[in-house]
């Protein structure tokens, strides 16, 4: 189809659900589901308008998917303000440690035992399936940089982290296919040198300290310059991301990682300019130039006759990019999961069903359930945890990656069949049950404070 074509398309989809948004406020339904539902409808198997041939798509789908999750990171890692010393991060860290080792080890397991699946397939999709997305998951996140919740803190740090896990065992499933016949095992011991010891601390190193250095010596010259209000935070937005990741790869780091952590540092660089003890600086500047609508409460209202020149700048430099950021990922989700349900019906496979089920309500749970969290979780929150494992854009993402690293056919039919026909369901599950669960959640908690 024309470039025209597909424009044509997403305006409508877009136009469908800007008409419709009142309506889907009041539905237990997210905006990924009416999209994967509107996608099939204009697919092939409904109506017609448009097609998508996967094979010959997937190199551009890859680096679309890519800079999708990117965004996502980037917001992920801005809007988390808590110190990395704070016990929740420990939440994160339990969830992209071992839960997602688990979850890699179970998908694996049942597609080997339960399909007969050789162990190459088994442990390629198992790496691909079990990382939670960072596009899709958006609506269990912090709602914003002063949401302490363990359970959503905990899902956030996870989705930015999780790439440092997923990563490294697409990899090694690639290489298991590759090279697996052959006795030798120093592919092995380069994998675990250099993808794991080496290239997720990379990632993160690089990145954090290019967010923080970049954020200090930013503020620094707006002040300086006296423009805290003009200066074009999209090109920022753009040029840290963009660099973050060219940087880590470069040195055969985690891209994913460094943007994450280029978010985190960036955030950093606020918390130093404005204090722990204070609001975030974006709220603090809220009450002054109205930037969002939303109301300040007291203590915000208390402190803006003392702002200074560096919180005015932080606050106005980190609400625009959140703002930005965010809306480049609304539009990439709404764009990759209606090209999902135009394409789901060709690749539906049925044992997704089984896997979906055995992944969703066994798998992900109780690799929640064995970790020690102590008092950092209790019951209720470790069954949300549980079940809040969304999957999405970022599998979308490892599939097309491996298609593009010479998959047999027969091996890239499986992994792709699977992949959209898991994701769709993860979609449609945690879709409807989310908002849900997420509203007597937050009534308890209010009842309880």
């Amino acid at each position: 189809m024309s470039f025209v074509a597909w424009t044509a398309v997403l305006g409508a989809v877009l136009l469908t659900l800007a008409l419709t948004s009142s309506y889907l406020r009041w539905m237990p339904v997210t905006t990924s589901a009416v999209c994967l539902v509107l996608g099939v409808a204009i697919g092939p198997s409904g109506l017609g308008w448009l097609k998508l041939d996967i094979k010959d798509a997937s190199f551009w789908m890859e680096h679309l998917t890519e800079v999708a999750v990117l965004f996502s990171l980037f917001v992920c890692g801005l809007k988390l303000r808590l110190p990395l010393r704070d016990r929740k991060w420990w939440v994160a860290y339990g969830l992209a440690g071992p839960v997602m080792l688990l979850s890699i080890s179970g998908v694996c397991l049942l597609l080997h035992f339960a399909f007969a699946l050789p162990w190459g397939p088994s442990l390629l999709i198992g790496a691909i399936l079990a990382p939670t997305d960072p596009v899709l998951a958006s609506l269990v996140q912090v709602n914003d940089s002063q949401d302490f919740d363990p359970v959503r803190f905990g899902l956030s740090g996870e989705a930015g982290l999780n790439d440092g896990v997923a990563f490294p065992f697409v990899i090694l499933g690639l290489l298991l296919l590759q090279q697996g016949e052959s006795g030798s095992s120093a592919w092995l011991d380069e994998w675990a040198l250099k993808r794991l010891l080496w290239a997720v601390p990379a990632g993160l190193l690089i990145g954090y300290c290019m967010g923080r250095g970049i954020g200090r010596v930013t503020l620094s010259m707006r002040i300086r310059n006296a423009d805290s209000t003009l200066s074009p935070n999209d090109y920022l937005t753009f040029a840290l991301i963009a660099l973050a990741y060219v940087a880590a790869e470069a040195v055969h780091g985690y891209g994913f990682l460094s943007v994450f952590a280029a978010g985190l540092g960036l955030r950093g660089a606020e918390v130093r300019s404005t204090g722990d003890s204070q609001p975030p600086a974006e709220h603090l500047v809220q009450a002054v130039v109205g930037h969002q609508n939303v109301e300040p409460d007291a203590a915000i209202h208390g402190d803006v006759e003392h702002l200074d020149d560096t919180q005015v700048a932080a606050g106005i430099m980190i609400g625009d990019m959140l703002s930005f950021g965010s809306l480049v990922e609304r539009a990439m989700e709404v764009f990759l999961v209606t090209l999902l349900g135009v394409v789901l019906i060709t690749h539906w496979d049925w044992r997704a069903l089984t896997i979906a089920l055995v992944l969703f309500c066994v798998i992900r749970p109780l690799s929640v359930a064995v970790v020690p969290w102590g008092r950092l979780l209790n019951g209720r929150q470790r069954l949300l945890i549980g079940w809040f494992g969304i999957r999405g854009i970022g599998s979308f993402y490892y599939l097309f990656y491996a298609l593009n690293h010479d998959l047999p056919s027969s091996v890239a039919s499986l992994c792709t069949d699977l992949t959209l026909s898991v994701v769709a369901l993860s979609i449609l599950l945690h879709g409807i049950s989310t908002q849900p669960m997420l509203a007597r959640y937050e009534q308890r908690n209010r009842q309880l404070t």
